[in-house]
């Protein structure tokens, strides 16, 4: 439901006239950790200053699996059609934290993976069948569509949520809010 609610949200901010980071404080007052990540991401990617000439910034907030996730994502518009993402902030407060490489780690490649499925997937179907095999026809993000991407943990002393999806759900959104 990330998609639906955060793409949501945004268009709310927009017709009240209000910063999408501002407009998702009021609306999540009474909820401690979706704060937390919201005000780091918002923090560690900039987003009171304007993005540089030609991009665009978009934000998504989540919770699923007992983990919050907060993502910024700048991208521009290249040919005047196609996305390209250059930079992703992702803002994670997953409890208590034993790893945090394997935080990090598990962040990015969820980002990879929803990127790859916002941006490129797309199954197609021939006679009612998948014609798309394997990954030598279906496209995935490639090292150098990859943007950069930081992981910044909110240090928490909760029970331990989960790393494993929780860093997908957000992306898309982020990436269509900009």
């Amino acid at each position: 439901t990330a998609f639906a609610v955060e793409c949501f949200v945004d268009e709310l901010a927009h017709l009240a006239g209000e910063d999408p980071v501002a407009f998702r404080r009021k609306l999540l007052k009474d909820s401690p950790r979706h704060l937390g990540v919201l005000a780091l991401a918002a923090d560690k990617s900039g987003w009171s200053a304007p993005p540089p000439a030609g991009r665009f910034r978009g934000i998504a907030v989540h919770e699923s699996f007992g983990s919050w996730v907060a993502q910024v994502a700048e991208i521009s518009i290249e040919d005047g059609k196609q996305v390209r993402v250059h930079r992703v902030v992702c803002a994670v407060d997953c409890g208590m934290v034993v790893n945090p490489d394997t935080v990090a780690a598990q962040m990015e490649s969820g980002i990879v993976y929803g990127l790859t499925a916002a941006l490129k997937g797309r199954i197609s179907l021939e006679k009612g069948r998948v014609k798309q095999s394997n990954f030598h026809d279906y496209p995935l993000l490639r090292m150098d569509e990859m943007p950069a991407i930081e992981v910044h943990i909110v240090p928490s002393t909760w029970f331990p949520g989960g790393v494993g999806e929780p860093g997908t759900p957000p992306i898309a959104p982020a990436v269509a809010n900009a």
